[in-house]
This record gives C-alpha cells, structure tokens and sequence, in this order.
C-alpha cells in the first residue's frame, strides 16, 4: 500500500509480507501510532488525592494533554489494523479498543504460541538446510530463494547473519561452481565478506561460464554444418555420376574410359599387336594382358554376358568403396569434434592457471607487505 493505504492481510500465505509493511506504515504516521503497539495504551482513570488511580474512568473533557496524545495514537493505530485487513481477520479483532491487543491476537493467529513459534522454526531450517541450488537455476534466483528464508526467519523473530548465508550460499552450488568456491575459502575470510558481494562475484563467474558454453555451441555447430555440406557434395557427386551417359555403349551410370565394353576392345586391341612382337616380349603381353585383365575385370566367354558381368561388378565395388569412404569421413569428423572440444578445455584451464597464477603472486605480495 502506499502511505495513505495500509498493506492488506488475507491470511496465513502472507502473514510475514503483511506484518513487514504494516509496522513500516505504523511507524511513518507518526512515534505515537508505533509506541501504541509497542507499549499499549489503557484508558485514563481519575486519581485520588494521594495520586494513586481509582476505579472512576476518567471522563475525556478532563483527559491531559499527554492523555489525549496515547489516546489519539492507539487510535490512529487501531484503526490502521482494522483497515489492513480483510472481512474473515476482522472478525478476529472487531471488538478491540486497544490497539497492542488486536496486533497480538493477529500475531498468535499466524506465528502462534511460543511452542508452536519453536516448531515452525525447527521446519524452517530443515527446509533452509535442504536447500540447493538447481542445475537450471540462475544465481540470481537461488539468492532469491535464499533472501525468502532469511524474511522467514526474520519475521519467527530469528536473524541470520551474513556469514551464516554466506556459508550456505557457497555449499549449495552446482558442481560446475567448484573452482570459484574453492578460491573464495582459500582466499578470502569468509567471516567477513558480504553476501551482496558474494552474489555479485558469483554472477560474473556465471556469466564467464556461459560465454564459454555458448562459444563451444557455436564451434559445434559449424564442424556439424562443414560435415553436412561436405556429405551432400559426396551425394551430389554420386547422383551425377548415375545420371552420366556412355558414348561407347550408350549406357548410363559410367563414362568411356570405365566402360567394360570400350575396355574389352582396348584389351583385343592391345592382344593383337602383342601377337606380332618377338617371343622375347611374350612374357611382357602376357602380365600387360593380365593387368588389364585385373582392372576391368573382363570375363574370357561370351561377350555380352561378360560386361554386364563386369559393369555390375563396378557398380558393387564402387558402392562399397562408397559407404566406406562415407565411415572414414564420419568418424573423422568426430575426431575433430573431440579435437576442438579438448582444445578448448586446455584453453579454458590455461587461463584459469593464468588467474590463480596471478591471485598468488598478489597474496605473496600482500604476505611479503604483512610481514613487513
């Protein structure tokens, strides 16, 4: 609310948000309204001649100066109350002159007894202990949850100290904030620090994490990206050579120079001039013819059904050497992945030894000035 309107209690859920703001709102309408809680107030009474009270209520005409000021400040008070909340907690406290009594009955309604008081906060801390921060958690938001539990015990009537936060700050932190609490126990005293500083701190540490994270993404991608084009230029390469058109057969899926019947006749061709050399070069034809033999894989029998023998074989062979060459790449590629990944750790922890390089050389300068 603002300072016309007070906050608004609609039951136990905010109870502890309520009773923040409201005492707030007391105290900003003035050190009456406030003391009225705080000490009470009771209606004056006429005194008799020795100065003690009587049990003759005071008539109001007659009330001093001081007696008017309580009276207006429990006033102003109470009626505070009575309009920060809602109709079911008036019911509570509709009968209330005196303001302390109408803010204790709301008080023991939601904080309750002191046994019950004890045992809300036994609860408390064994939820605050249980505490973790999430993998998928922000700092900022695991602060947040820990502020929410520091107000808990703040409004049970029990502080937290700093050092107290600090220490469970740094204990509940995902395995990927090892290294920086490690530096902040070995380094600094934890008695002393802030956990505004602390949360601070830890942020840019965050940040640094996910930069890094975000860095290696974008590397993966692009070796993913550079594998893919690479695999759809093999595929294309392939679809072309299917689509290609024999000049000596007029056949489709190869060229001249890999044609089993172009090789065939090369082969005869070749036979019939080795035929009218000297028997000295026999020994040569019959490895060349070999050799020919080998690479075409041309079939000595009938003709026709030899090369389309030989062109199926090619096609087998070509397949294969295919899916094979497609393996190799595929695992190079995940070579390189894991290349890069690796490369970038070393990166990231040469300059993490860079930084506590230098943090140590400041503390053995700061000893060296210490033991000066």
């Amino acid at each position: 609310g603002t300072v016309s309107k007070p906050p608004l209690l609609t039951g136990p859920d905010n109870y502890d948000y309520w009773k923040s703001r409201m005492t707030a709102f007391l105290k900003s309408i003035d050190s009456r309204t406030w003391k009225a809680i705080v000490t009470g107030w009771e209606t004056p009474f006429v005194l008799d001649k020795d100065g003690n009270k009587t049990a003759e209520v005071k008539p109001e005409k007659d009330w001093s100066k001081d007696e008017d000021e309580l009276s207006l400040g429990n006033s102003k008070a109470l009626n505070a109350i009575f309009n920060g909340v809602d109709m079911n907690m008036f019911r509570l406290v509709k009968w209330c002159t005196v303001a302390k009594d109408a803010w204790e009955i709301l008080r023991k309604a939601h904080e309750g007894t002191n046994k019950v008081k004890l045992s809300k906060l036994q609860m408390l801390s064994t939820n605050f202990e249980n505490l973790c921060m999430k993998e998928e958690e922000t700092i900022h938001d695991f602060h947040m949850n820990v502020l929410e539990f520091a107000n808990s015990f703040d409004a049970l009537g029990e502080t937290i100290s700093d050092e107290k936060l600090v220490s469970k700050i740094l204990r509940s932190l995902p395995k990927r904030f090892d290294m920086k609490v490690t530096t902040i126990e070995e380094t600094q005293d934890l008695a002393t620090i802030q956990v505004d500083e602390l949360i601070g701190s830890l942020q840019t540490y965050e940040l640094g994490i996910n930069q890094r994270k975000e860095k290696k993404n974008k590397s993966l991608a692009f070796s993913s990206n550079t594998g893919e084009e690479e695999g759809l230029g093999d595929l294309e390469s392939d679809e072309s050579l299917s689509e290609a058109m024999c000049h000596e057969c007029e056949g489709y899926g190869h060229i001249k120079a890999e044609c089993p019947t172009f090789l065939k006749r090369q082969k005869k061709s070749l036979a019939v001039s080795w035929s009218d050399e000297d028997d000295s070069e026999e020994e040569t034809e019959n490895e060349s013819a070999k050799l020919v033999n080998a690479l075409t894989g041309v079939c000595e029998s009938d003709a026709e059904s030899c090369d389309e023998a030989s062109y199926k074989e090619l096609v087998v062979t070509y397949k294969d050497l295919f899916n094979r060459s497609n393996e190799v790449c595929k695992t190079l590629e995940k070579q390189k992945k894991i290349n890069c990944q690796l490369q970038a750790e070393k990166n990231d922890y040469l300059a993490k030894i860079g930084d506590l390089n230098k943090e140590i050389e400041k503390l053995n300068v700061d000893l060296e000035h210490a033991r000066k």
